[in-house]
């Protein structure tokens, strides 16, 4: 087939949705797809990337790149024709602006097209700390819908969870759950601690420096512990909340360690480490703890009504109480005094998280593929038809 994938924001692989972008991208030409992306990321001798200009923000600028690390696409609807012609189907990763011209340049040319939801509205509501405002999310959904996903047959869901809160805010399209999977990179492996870390009880936790992820309970949470001296804590991630981390550290007897890894780093961590945390409270799959699992960490994982990520828990023991850093540490103590059962655990998870790797993943992407192309030849859409 050949592809064209249109990704908003693609980049520096500090974020879930350009992590899954590029591992779809490399996975599908792996398997002999031809595949095109349009996004802002450049990418020198490659005459399939399409690099877009960037969309400017005025005064929230700064904000947006420096301290979320995240660039977003200008729609170009030139370059978007260019991309998509003579493609078979094309896959729209996002439904902000870019995401919009790609639906209507598609459609311009009938070509199918496929979508995901890589952003909950919480995602979104977050940033002004209105997360838990319902009304504002069922806004945020709705208008998603009405501008871009209503015209959208198929969309992928990373989870049930999300396909879930879809579907209760009236996305009646066929939803496809398909794990984003996990790279094949992720395994168990050999690596030791670092001398300094020999005597520590490591603690790793991976994810955006941002409100909801919700660094500052884990940090609590570890103050509260009984063992709060000998716990190091590896924050894996970076974003806007960095001196805010450090500031809510303070008083830490080992100050926490927090940076952005590469693969090759982040296994090891994953390896020698001795617990991961996942204490965020909005998180639509989190493969960051799938990738923990596969390299044989056991979880302790946040209960939140907003997060997918709990339904990776198979005990009671690897669950808190959302919000509740009095009980994270408790978890936290439970598995530092049962280290038995911590080792038990640790391979049923292992064996737990084979059904996630990427190879079923992508047999399910392309069969989502196969299906709107083949839905769109016995079900052409009604041109010209009024919004």
């Amino acid at each position: 087939m050949v592809i064209t994938i249109v990704c908003d924001v693609l980049g520096a692989e500090n974020n879930g949705t350009t992590i899954t972008a590029k591992r779809l991208i490399d996975n599908l030409r792996a398997r002999g797809h031809r595949v095109k992306v349009v996004s802002p990321m450049k990418v020198e001798g490659d005459p399939d990337y399409f690099t877009t200009d960037l969309r400017h923000f005025g005064p929230f600028d700064s904000y947006i790149r420096v301290k979320n690390g995240v660039e977003l696409a200008k729609p170009d609807k030139e370059m978007l024709y260019n991309a998509i012609q003579g493609s078979d189907v094309v896959h729209i990763l996002l439904p902000f602006k870019m995401g919009i011209a790609a639906e209507k340049v598609a459609a311009e040319l009938g070509v199918p097209t496929t979508s995901a939801c890589h952003c909950q509205a919480e995602n979104i509501t977050a940033h002004v700390k209105m997360q838990n405002f319902e009304p504002l999310n069922n806004y945020i959904y709705h208008r998603f819908y009405r501008r871009f996903y209503k015209r959208q047959r198929f969309i992928h869901c990373p989870t049930q969870f999300i396909a879930n809160e879809l579907k209760r805010n009236g996305y009646g399209m066929d939803l496809r759950v398909i794990s984003n999977g996990v790279a094949p990179q992720y395994h168990k492996n050999d690596a030791v601690k670092p001398e300094a870390l020999k005597d520590k009880f490591c603690i790793l936790t991976v994810g955006r420096l941002a409100n909801e992820k919700r660094h500052d309970l884990l940090i609590d949470a570890i103050k509260l512990s009984k063992y709060e001296k000998d716990i190091q804590l590896i924050i894996a991630g970076m974003g806007p909340l960095q001196k805010q981390t450090e500031k809510r550290a303070e008083g830490l007897t080992n100050p926490p360690m927090i940076g952005y890894h590469d693969k090759s780093e982040l296994v090891d961590i994953m390896n020698y480490s001795d617990l991961y945390v996942h204490p965020a409270d909005i998180e639509i799959e989190a493969i960051a703890c799938l990738e923990a699992l596969t390299c044989g960490m056991v979880p302790i994982i946040s209960d939140s009504k907003k997060s997918a990520t709990n339904h990776f828990a198979l005990h009671e023991c690897n669950l808190f109480k959302a919000g509740d850093p009095a009980d994270l540490a408790k978890k936290i103590d439970y598995m530092i005094e049962h280290p038995a059962e911590k080792a038990a655990l640790q391979a049923e998870y292992e064996e737990y998280s084979k059904q996630f790797r990427i190879a079923y993943c992508i047999d399910m992407m392309e069969k989502m593929f196969r299906d709107a192309i083949e839905d769109y030849k016995n079900n052409p859409p009604v041109k010209n038809q009024e919004e």
